[in-house]
């Protein structure tokens, strides 16, 4: 009696591996567990069922996919490469997940539910071959795909001698059709290609103080913040935000290398000499591909005429930008600045002062907006910025009566805003004034009009995204927050607060967490979000260890006192926070 051998059959097998995975979890394992989590979870097991692929194994770092159709199978693989790179755009390089890919098509053994064989070798080895987030396929993939996808070609690398493989394997590269067009500097540098953004993006770097005073780099820093701040008003182009570009200060950079950290296509780079009641600006504008100048200017003038000045610049560089963005739109005579110029003056420098978010440094910014508004009491941006500079004493508690300080704050920006409607600082303010009253209406409009007056600026970015939160939209809230974080690479930590409550609301606790987990100094609210997060992931232990911490930090905690503090409009969101609270162990 003949004994049947075992079962074999053709299958188009794809092999995956995570690059650096060692690397990844030496450093941080709890994060990197959960973000792979995440991963599976929401891009590539979808990716692969909507594919009708069956996932034969896996293992920490990689898998084994059995697809009936090879187009089935590098349509998976492409879907996934391009989906992956875009959610690396908001990660630091350090932290990326990346997939090399393999796919052959190929005789397989079947036994049960795992598969083997040559077929099975060969995709392994073809992953070894890839890029990190590319995919490499046999000859015999290519020659069954031919033509049927429009959106990728192979690119021929020839025969390749592999391990373990006696014969030589004729191997292709997949290229995305849609990166055709990307600098081959960029594409090289971690998939980028697939991910940056169809906008011309610029990056702003602060003006060299060319006056031999040290006085003066308040005034060249505030100009290169009031340059960023004209540019980022243009909807159709990308602006690095001053946090991220200022970290360049005073250092010898490279245009090329600028523009690879931040992913821009341009780089505007100068000087600025004041003396007396002149004023003289060296401008560059620098293509960052071919580090060639794009166009350059001198303006030497009277201080008397800045804005004008940088009307002219910013209007120049958006009309050589390529796609031509409306230079039309930018109208300063809605808005409505000084006359006076040492009024001017002590607003750029509290503006300065004011980022460092140090109490001393708060408390001088008052005292230069206070003699802005003494030179000129009609200066509504002076005004929004003395209701700025007094929401951050009142935001880290800098003040014996917290409520007067509050109701300053609305008093200034009222002021503010019945001079100058078309101040984008004002609505965004007021738009964060309304919430801490559960007024949801009076912080849309005010947050609507905010983007609509700057939408590059990353504090309005981020406030969309954590506002759409409260609202109960928080799918939308992350993809807002995610450009902020995009705008400003370097972003204060509270963005990462933002994205985990966003995920958070989404039920994407996996994301939240490490979100959450990004934070250097969590306070007690950090650890009940934490503690919250893994009570509805169903980990008992880790959502302890936050209970824990939030009673240390806290002793008086209380769920009702704290819900109380949180803005939600839904009823749904209040009591699934109130929920993963309880269920952690916190005191009612």
């Amino acid at each position: 009696m003949d004994v049947p051998g075992p079962e074999r059959r053709l299958a188009a097998v794809l092999a995956a591996d995570m690059v650096g995975y060692s690397r990844l979890m030496e450093v941080d394992e709890t994060g990197t567990l959960a973000r792979l989590k995440t991963h599976r979870i929401e891009l590539i097991d979808p990716a692969i069922a909507k594919n009708r692929g069956r996932i034969i194994k896996t293992t920490g770092d990689g898998m084994l996919v059995e697809f009936h159709s090879v187009v089935d199978a590098v349509t998976c693989a492409a879907e996934v490469q391009r989906r992956m790179a875009r959610r690396n755009v908001d990660v630091s390089p350090a932290r990326w997940i990346q997939f090399r890919i393999g796919i052959n098509l190929g005789d397989v053994i079947v036994e049960e539910d795992d598969i083997f064989g040559d077929g099975v070798n060969v995709a392994a080895r073809l992953e070894a071959l890839a890029e990190p987030g590319g995919i490499c396929v046999s000859g015999a993939v290519r020659d069954q795909v031919g033509h049927r996808l429009d959106d990728i070609a192979f690119e021929d690398i020839g025969d390749q001698s592999v391990k373990n493989i006696a014969r030589p394997i004729r191997v292709f590269r997949v290229r995305f059709e849609s990166a055709a067009t990307t600098p081959p500097e960029r594409a090289k540098d971690a998939a980028v290609a697939t991910t940056i953004s169809r906008k011309p993006s610029i990056a702003v770097l602060p003006l060299a103080n060319m006056s031999g005073d040290p006085e003066q780099e308040f005034f060249a820093d505030g100009l290169t913040e009031d340059i960023i701040t004209e540019l980022s008003r243009f909807r159709d182009l990308l602006v690095i935000s001053r946090n991220s570009t200022f970290v360049h200060k005073g250092k010898a950079v490279k245009v090329q290398e600028v523009a690879r950290e931040f992913g821009v296509d341009y780089v505007l780079e100068g000087s600025v000499r004041k003396a007396g009641d002149r004023i003289r600006v060296t401008v560059q504008l620098i293509d960052a591909e071919t580090d060639l100048h794009v166009w350059a200017e001198r303006y030497d003038r009277k201080l008397a005429d800045i804005f004008a000045i940088q009307d002219e610049m910013t209007c120049a560089i958006v009309a050589t930008l390529p796609g031509r963005v409306e230079a039309a739109t930018h109208d300063r005579a809605k808005r409505k600045p000084t006359d006076n110029m040492a009024a001017y003056e002590c607003v750029l420098t509290a503006k300065v002062l004011h980022h460092r978010s140090i109490r001393e440094d708060n408390a001088e910014a008052q005292r230069l907006l206070d003699r802005a508004l003494a030179l000129d009491p009609n200066y509504a941006h002076a005004h929004a910025w003395k209701g700025c500079v007094l929401g951050q004493m009142w935001t880290y508690g800098w003040c014996a009566d917290r409520d007067a300080a509050l109701q300053q704050v609305a008093v200034e920006l009222e002021v503010a805003l019945a001079l100058d409607d078309n101040d984008s600082d004002v609505h965004r303010i007021l738009a964060a004034l309304s919430l801490t009253s559960n007024d949801h209406d009076k912080a849309a409009y005010h947050q609507e009009r905010a983007l609509a007056l700057n939408p590059n600026y990353d504090l309005v970015v981020v406030q969309q995204g954590e506002l759409l939160t409260w609202l109960g939209r928080p799918e939308e809230g992350i993809d807002w927050i995610k450009k902020a974080m995009r705008l400003n690479p370097y972003h204060p930590e509270r963005f990462w607060s933002h994205l985990g409550r966003a995920c958070f609301c989404a039920e994407k606790y996996a994301e939240a967490a490490e979100a959450f987990s990004r934070i250097t100094r969590p306070d007690h609210t950090h650890h009940a979000f934490l503690a919250a997060t893994f009570a509805h992931m169903c980990n008992a232990v880790a959502a302890s260890a936050h209970v824990a911490e939030v009673l240390k930090r806290e002793p008086k905690f209380s769920v009702a006192v704290y819900l109380a503090t949180q803005h939600y409009k839904r009823d749904v969101d209040r009591l699934r926070h109130e929920a993963g609270l309880l269920m952690a162990g916190l005191p009612a």
